[in-house]
């Protein structure tokens, strides 16, 4: 069974490094956003947060599959799902609601088309329907749906993932395949759109993450390659990293031989370029080598913001995305200014942090056991 005895604080860690620099990402022209990966290789934090996804998914419902049955555990997961729907409507609305303000405010229409929300003004009862439906949202709300996609199918699959994680891995592989051969994609609206995630490509990272989860420490056969993988990996790593650097600086794109752009590009992240989710497994294979699960730094204070931001993860990802917005505006009122993007990327996580803070603390008070009251007994 998949589930450790030992929590692996590392997953909080990265998934709350991976909200922060979905936050940083988010916000235009903002120079924090060259501390993210996204600069400096093919994947970015998109691929960290769903890999994480898959991971904890399998920890978190494999016991309860083997001590209360698949129907209890279904249940569970899908209670979760409702929660992740609820917490997505309620952003839209908010999300909407902070762009109308925004370009009423501002006398800014254009923010209306620049977040892509022509359908609601344009078609609103069918805008409401399609929203429902998660075919139509505004820039930036991408990913709650596709963990929702993800975590809707997940009952299905963790029967299986945790008996065959190999069987699971080679069905997530041909469908990843096969929706790349024949563009196999989910609609979105208004009609000639197609979800920004495709879920039938993304699930190989989700899956990928479930599978490595079921082996636990089985991957250290791995490490028999340890030295060939690491080079590999680093070389995979410096190459990404001179391509990325390219799209940014036109010395280094002449450098970029003609052969080479004809053979990478375009580097899709609809349907996750195979270069994506290379990049994505080779810093995954670093991390693992540089940060084992035993390291003592991961206990260090400083990281605590972090982890807290990791565990509240529905929580920060809503309140990120609306700051992201927030950050925006607040940063093309100050004409771009490198002090303003500081400034709001440093507010921004500190908010973040305080809500996660925050969220731990409700949760610590809702898991007490209640008080029991004695009985008023007569003397």
């Amino acid at each position: 069974m998949a589930a450790a005895s030992v929590r692996d604080i590392r997953l909080d860690l990265f998934r709350g490094l991976a909200l922060w620099f979905i936050f940083l990402d988010h916000i235009p022209t903002n120079i924090v956003s060259w501390l993210t990966v996204r600069n400096y290789g093919f994947s970015d934090a998109t691929e960290i947060f769903v890999f994480i996804s898959g991971y904890t998914a399998v920890i978190a419902y494999s016991r309860m599959l083997e001590a209360e049955g698949w129907p209890r555990t279904a249940a569970r997961i899908y209670r979760r799902v409702w929660q992740l729907y609820v917490a997505h409507i309620l952003l839209f609305v908010a999300f909407s609601a902070q762009i109308a303000w925004v370009s009423i405010a501002r006398d800014t229409p254009a923010l209306i088309e620049e977040m892509q929300l022509l359908g609601l003004g344009d078609n609103p009862y069918r805008a409401i329907l399609e929203a429902a439906l998660l075919k139509f949202r505004p820039v930036n709300l991408d990913v709650l749906p596709l963990y929702i996609v993800l975590l809707a199918a997940f009952p299905l699959v963790l029967p299986v993932v945790v008996r065959w994680p190999w069987v699971v891995i080679a069905a997530s592989f041909a469908l990843y395949a096969a929706t790349s051969h024949y563009n196999w994609s989910l609609p979105a609206y208004p009609e000639e759109k197609v979800w920004y995630f495709n879920p039938m490509a993304w699930q190989v990272v989700f899956h990928v993450g479930a599978a490595c989860a079921v082996f636990g420490s089985r991957l250290s056969w791995l490490d028999r390659f340890r030295g060939t993988l690491t080079v590999l990996a680093i070389a995979f790593i410096l190459f990404a990293a001179v391509i990325a650097l390219s799209w940014h600086y036109n010395p280094l794109e002449r450098l970029i031989p003609s052969w080479v752009a004809r053979l990478i590009y375009p580097i899709d992240k609809t349907n996750i370029d195979v270069l994506r989710f290379l990049h994505f497994l080779a810093v995954a294979w670093l991390v693992r080598i540089a940060v084992p699960i035993d390291a003592a730094g991961l206990k260090w204070p400083i990281w605590r913001p972090l982890r807290r931001c990791g565990e509240a993860s529905l929580v920060i990802f809503c309140i990120g995305t609306f700051l992201a917005l927030s950050g925006q505006v607040i940063v093309g009122h100050y004409e771009d200014s490198i002090l303003s993007q500081i400034l709001v990327s440093i507010v921004g996580i500190a908010v973040m942090c305080v809500a996660a803070y925050i969220a731990a603390w409700f949760k610590r008070g809702g898991s007490r056991a209640p008080v029991r009251l004695r009985p008023v007994t007569g003397t």
